[in-house]
């Protein structure tokens, strides 16, 4: 069954950010994918040859695409959750499910903002390298303490919003 269109009476508040800077992050971070991926396969058809940087570069893509697009789900609350309990009970039960998820949310990628920067502090600290092209491994890895603070962000918003539409009729 497809779901309702939202009226505007019924429309939750918005976040603040629009959501169409993850979104275009993450169809950036799909597109340079595609392009790198596909160069490889041609190269590799033509000439018995792979791009040996290619699957390091793609790896890394993938786990930014994969935290900027969890991103854009949390703040749409489209995240992974299961249904069954959340939208069974009354609007007072589905608001508190929705505020214990966000919480969890927070307490999830604050925990992994701060080991993410640890870890690429570590990285730079001690001169990583990657194996595949020789180059600074916090290249990578910074994504992950950035992206996750933004996601952390997006639940504190979400946080917020269901916070405080306790005062509405509904109460979701």
């Amino acid at each position: 069954m497809p779901p309702e269109p939202v009226t505007d009476e019924s429309a939750e508040p918005r976040p603040r950010v629009p959501l169409a800077v993850e979104d275009i992050f993450a169809a950036t971070c799909m597109g340079v994918l595609a392009v790198i991926t596909f160069a490889n396969v041609v190269l590799r058809y033509l000439t018995d040859q792979s791009i040996a940087w290619t699957e390091e570069i793609s790896i890394a893509i993938m786990i930014v695409m994969t935290l900027a697009a969890a991103g854009s789900a949390v703040a749409r609350e489209r995240h992974v959750r299961i249904e069954y309990f959340m939208e069974r009970g009354s609007p007072q039960r589905q608001r508190l499910f929705a505020l214990v998820a966000a919480g969890a949310v927070v307490v999830l990628f604050g925990a992994m903002a701060i080991l993410g920067a640890r870890m690429a502090w570590d990285e730079y600290r001690f001169g990583e390298t990657s194996p595949g092209i020789g180059v600074p491994k916090w290249w990578y890895s910074i994504w992950l303490p950035i992206l996750s603070a933004t996601i952390m962000l997006r639940a504190i918003g979400v946080f917020m919003r269901k916070w405080r539409a306790r005062g509405t009729k509904d109460g979701s």
